[in-house]
């Protein structure tokens, strides 16, 4: 049992869990507090430690009780002997094996055992933190109200910056939530000759298509019948009861032209769905309606599951339409949950593009960027992949590292907007997975002209000479916790009860490959990983070597969920 435990994946959130769990223990019968049992207010268990994240604070902690949470458990702040031996003691079960502590003045400071963390993490392998922790069952269909035809299909020319954001957002959702097991469905279905599925394809947006001639006109019959007949329809003399004089008279006669209403007022009032706008009234259903609930139909149409959740994902201009069109779709029978994940506008100073015009303009600066720094080398098919990958990745990361909810602003001036170096997003990134890749072209060079062995096996290895600071930042601020970052856009689908507006953060990749991309790079140009050829330093370098290599893979996981394929040589 105890070598499963051992071998059990390390995880932030098991060795917190374990950690508070073992400094309350039975504190409440600690001696000299001052205060009776009932007095005592306990912190929640996911406050008395906090993981040390910066460069600084790791040089001397890796987890930290802070002593406000100390005084509250014990008097003085003085944890007991016993106390202190259990939390010094944790082993197996996925938590990081502690090397040591001390209260200091900010608190009871923890070290982890790095060897051994190295070694858990290195040797057989990263897959399982590569992953979720768990796999998740369900269905999630993402809707894009922005590509429902009203009443044609949007184009490159027509899609605005806010709904080209919404797009993405669902494009990377979509990837995420496959990642953690769910079923994904798209909707609505694109023209596949289309223009826009033509330029999907130029940002590597991974949407569905099916020919131009695909109809769905029984099943918008069906949708128009099951609203006629929905029980929250308003009849026009219901409405005429309400209204005084000739409006009854002119209700009536709506009606007699074929006017259909529904109170969706009514509808979440007596269905019980929270969080959606008081406002909401009495709404006409319009042909565009229809069509848009009839696609939704559609993409749900073949799902058994009986977990099935759609997640509208809308531009906040649209966020009221998009309610009347949940709700219509709960009238008509509907019973799928709906979420709402909204996003904030997107803003350039002084002028106006549309999707086509800022990814023309992306393009340009990446290649007349790439061409100051490369010269005439950047020529060909290769260097044409090459742009159209790092703009797509210009694009990802200029409207997906912000909140989602917040309004995202754009440098859209000619000569600025775009650079190679320094950390500005997309760019930096796909540069630093680079430099991984043209690490290990090196290496293998040097194999094949005999200067170094074949790396050995990680359970052969003295991970003791992974001595850097910069070593641990990248194990313990990327490696071991990229695993529970990929859980949370899943959990926060189940928030029942949360209204309808969905809150993920969908940020947080872009963010994290940000962020490992900076302490990576400044590792790699503080650090010469591959050193001379001589036998006494092929242990560090192979220990390195054994990092990286995890690093490079975690780029690629984390790049997957953004649809964009690794660079690997520039």
């Amino acid at each position: 049992m105890e070598n499963t435990e051992e071998l059990s994946p390390l995880r932030i959130t098991s060795t917190v869990r374990a950690l508070s769990s073992a400094l309350r223990g039975k504190s409440e019968h600690v001696h000299g507090s001052g205060r009776g049992e009932s007095d005592r207010m306990f912190p929640e268990p996911e406050k008395l430690w906090f993981k040390e994240s910066s460069a600084k604070n790791l040089r001397n902690r890796d987890f930290l009780s802070p002593s406000t949470m100390l005084n509250t458990l014990y008097a003085d702040g003085q944890v007991p002997l016993a106390v202190m031996s259990r939390v010094l003691s944790l082993r197996g079960g996925g938590v990081l094996p502690v090397a040591g502590g001390e209260v200091m003045g900010e608190g009871l400071r923890l070290r982890v055992d790095r060897v051994a963390a190295f070694r858990a993490v290195l040797v057989g392998g990263t897959t399982e933190y590569l992953k979720p922790s768990s796999q998740r069952e369900g269905c999630v269909v993402l809707n894009c109200p922005a590509l429902h035809p009203k009443p044609n299909t949007p184009s490159p020319d027509t899609l605005s910056l806010g709904q080209l954001r919404t797009v993405l957002l669902a494009d990377h959702m979509g990837a995420l939530l496959r990642r953690q097991g769910f079923e994904v469905y798209f909707c609505p279905t694109l023209p596949e000759d289309s223009d826009v599925a033509t330029f999907f394809q130029a940002l590597s947006i991974d949407w569905p298509t099916a020919p131009a001639n695909c109809a769905n006109d029984e099943r918008e019959e069906k949708i128009q019948k099951a609203l006629e007949n929905s029980p929250y329809r308003e009849r026009g003399t219901e409405r005429g009861r309400r209204t005084s004089g000739g409006g009854g008279r002119k209700a009536a006669e709506e009606e007699n032209e074929g006017g259909l209403r529904i109170n969706l007022k009514r509808v979440f009032q007596e269905e019980g769905l929270l969080g959606y706008d008081p406002t909401l009234g009495t709404c006409k259903v319009h042909r565009d309606s229809v069509s848009h609930l009839a696609k939704l139909d559609l993409s749900t149409a073949d799902i058994t599951e009986t977990m099935v959740t759609v997640l509208h994902v809308t531009s906040c201009q649209d966020e009221f339409r998009q309610q009347q069109i949940a709700v219509l779709w709960r009238a008509s029978g509907a019973t799928h949950s709906q979420r709402h994940l909204v996003c904030g506008p997107v803003k350039t100073a002084g002028s106006h593009l549309t999707a086509a015009q800022y990814l023309q303009l992306r393009k340009g600066q990446m290649k007349e960027a790439s061409e100051m720094k490369y010269g005439d080398k950047v020529e060909g098919q290769t260097w044409d992949d090459i742009i159209k990958v790092m703009t797509s990745a210009t694009v990802r990361f200029e409207l997906l590292s912000t909140v989602h909810t917040s309004p995202v602003t754009l440098d859209v001036q000619r000569e600025g907007g775009v650079s190679t170096k320094g950390p500005r997003g997309g760019v930096f990134v796909m540069y630093n997975c680079a430099r991984l890749h043209t690490l290990f072209d090196s290496y293998e060079r040097g194999v094949e002209k005999g200067l170094y062995p074949e790396i050995p096996d990680g359970s052969q290895l003295d991970f003791s000479a992974l001595k850097e600071e910069g070593e641990w930042l990248l194990l313990f601020n990327y490696l071991i916790p990229f695993s529970e970052l990929l859980d949370q856009s899943g959990q926060s689908l189940d928030c029942e009860g949360g209204g309808a507006r969905a809150n993920i953060k969908t940020e947080q990749i872009c963010k994290f490959l940000v962020s490992l991309s900076k302490d990576f790079s400044s590792y790699y140009n503080r650090v010469h990983v591959l050193g001379e050829p001589l036998p006494h330093l092929f242990n560090q370098m192979f220990c390195r070597l054994h990092l990286l290599r995890a690093l490079r893979e975690l780029y690629h996981r984390a790049l997957e969920t953004l649809n964009l394929p690794p660079i690997r040589q520039l």
